[in-house]
């Protein structure tokens, strides 16, 4: 009985977390983009989001707590609502919003608690990505001429230094651009002590970039998955886009 119950409050976690990912991609002219996020067990820290920056731009975010399960999903769901908070307050002003949430953080979790976070902001008129990288996997931009650029940490791990500061990253997003962000769920994905590794995930984007987003977002998971037999540690998340 009591193991019933507690398989039930799992599913109910689970019902709830995934009702904070986004339910629905945002349309935009200049931008394709696509998203998808699977949790190790029945909840975790990994999330990604969408946020309301103002017409003509498109916010997004990926962040990935320390730690797994119910603690880290109960985390997740508060570094979600202070971002969304602080979002409102000043959308235009991406620095006061991660500064503030890093001390909100600070103020409502332990000693020892962080997350990776990458912030970033698409303007429509200029195609230029601004982003705020806190020591999150480097997202990879896979250019139309086949270069591919890594959008690397502009700050520290958000939610663990009271004393903390961040910088603004820019990059353009020209049309045929490809820009892959994930988590380290799916380079650090398992198999026999080797990991995926970013060597494979960039053959792999070599190979899927002229697929939309959707088809990409697909078939890294399927990739991913069956590399590690279907069993991941991690969560994985993984939002792609392509300017057009």
């Amino acid at each position: 009985m009591e193991t019933d119950h507690l398989s039930r409050e799992f599913e109910i976690a689970r019902e709830v977390q995934s009702r904070l990912l986004p339910q629905r991609v945002p349309q935009l002219d200049g931008l394709e983009i696509a998203a998808a996020c699977i949790q190790a067990r029945a909840v975790g820290g990994d999330y990604y989001d969408f946020l309301d920056i103002g017409p003509k731009q498109f916010g997004f975010v990926l962040a990935d707590v320390s730690g797994k399960g119910i603690h880290a999903a109960l985390r997740m769901a508060t570094l979600q609502a202070h971002l969304r908070s602080q979002v409102i307050n000043a959308p235009q002003d991406p620095l006061r919003v991660l500064k503030l949430v890093n001390r909100m953080l600070c103020e409502s979790t332990d000693a020892g608690q962080f997350a990776t976070l990458f912030l970033g902001i698409y303007s429509e008129g200029s195609r230029r990505l601004t982003y705020i990288n806190c020591g999150h996997n480097p997202p990879l931009c896979v250019r139309a001429s086949g270069a591919i650029d890594r959008l690397e940490a502009t700050a520290t791990v958000i939610g663990a230094f009271r004393e903390w500061d961040c910088a603004l990253g820019r990059t353009p997003l020209a049309r045929g651009d490809l820009f892959v962000g994930y988590s380290d769920g799916l380079t650090e994905a398992m198999k026999d002590g080797e990991p995926f590794g970013e060597t494979r995930l960039l053959a792999a984007l070599r190979e899927l970039s002229p697929q939309s987003p959707s088809r990409i977002v697909e078939e890294l998971l399927r990739r991913v998955q069956e590399f590690c037999g279907g069993g991941s540690t991690d969560d994985l998340t993984l939002l792609v886009a392509r300017a057009r």
